[in-house]
């Protein structure tokens, strides 16, 4: 059985009659059959469900990944913490005369660490890799 057809003239901005050819030859599908679509989405009555689920999923995703975001942001400042906490209570005080040459050195040492870190970041790898390798390892009672 034929479902029956009624057909309809309307009127669209001009922006939107764009929008909707671009998409109809994206899709390779008819622009009569995406406006028969959307109605009918926009006119069901479980539709606003369907799109409240839609943005929960979405909610939810970004939460996870606000979530490792927070966790990764948590391990680097305390990577920093124990770093910094290490060399300030292994690092003698210089002495006035070396001062100078220290300085020069620390600086020539921080520029070779941005190259460091420039060639890691550019590689992919990252610490947070490296912690789940090496958790791993210990996990499967392998040394690190």
């Amino acid at each position: 059985m034929t479902r029956m057809r009624i057909k309809h003239t309307i009127r669209l901005p001009a922006d939107l009659s764009v929008r909707l050819a671009d998409y109809a030859a994206r899709k390779k599908v008819s622009q009569a059959l995406i406006v028969e679509t959307a109605l009918a989405s926009f006119l069901s009555p479980d539709g606003p469900e369907r799109l409240e689920a839609a943005l929960a999923r979405r909610l939810d995703r970004m939460t996870r990944q606000l979530e490792r975001m927070e966790r990764r942001v948590t391990i680097s400042n305390e990577s920093l913490a124990v770093f910094v906490r290490f060399w300030l209570t292994s690092t003698p005080p210089l002495p006035d005369a070396a001062l100078a040459a220290a300085q020069s050195k620390g600086r020539e040492r921080y520029d070779g660490f941005i190259e460091a870190v420039g060639r890691r970041l550019a590689r992919g790898k990252t610490l947070d890799d490296e912690v789940r390798l090496d958790v791993g390892s210990v996990a499967e009672g392998q040394d690190i």
